[in-house]
């Protein structure tokens, strides 16, 4: 069962990322793409939540080497949580880890994530609809 979910979180990650960018081949070799993904407490679920829309918000209005978060539950188990991470590159990402906001996340959800799981992928294709 757990494999089969695992299995599903991570074909709508890569389904959510294919409808959405569009990346040139010489930009995508630059690109930092990664897969977290985070079994949180279910009594602290609402918790983290927030602590994870602030940090994501921050993030993207912030940082201009953040391209894109995407953060998933499961519909059947919600304190599994996906999140697609993507940035401009490896230098953006070790800029992005030592923000005030990523560090504040980190000390807060501490005690909140019961398993973390992070997973460097690499973008095989991508498309989206004009004006999205």
């Amino acid at each position: 069962m757990n494999i089969d979910l695992n299995s599903r979180l991570l074909r709508l990650c890569i389904l959510l990322l294919v409808m959405t960018l569009t990346f040139s081949a010489e930009a995508q070799d630059h690109r930092m793409v990664r897969l977290a993904k985070i079994q949180v407490d279910p009594a602290q679920l609402e918790q983290y939540n927030a602590a994870l829309k602030e940090q994501m918000n921050a993030a993207i209005k912030n940082e201009p080497g953040v391209l894109t978060y995407y953060a998933v539950a499961d519909k059947a188990d919600p304190s599994h949580i996906t999140i697609l991470e993507i940035y401009a590159d490896t230098a953006a990402y070790q800029a992005h880890i030592q923000t005030r906001h990523i560090k504040k996340y980190k000390t807060t959800v501490q005690n909140m994530v019961k398993k973390l799981e992070l997973i460097d992928v690499n973008l095989i294709a991508s498309e989206k609809k004009d004006g999205m």
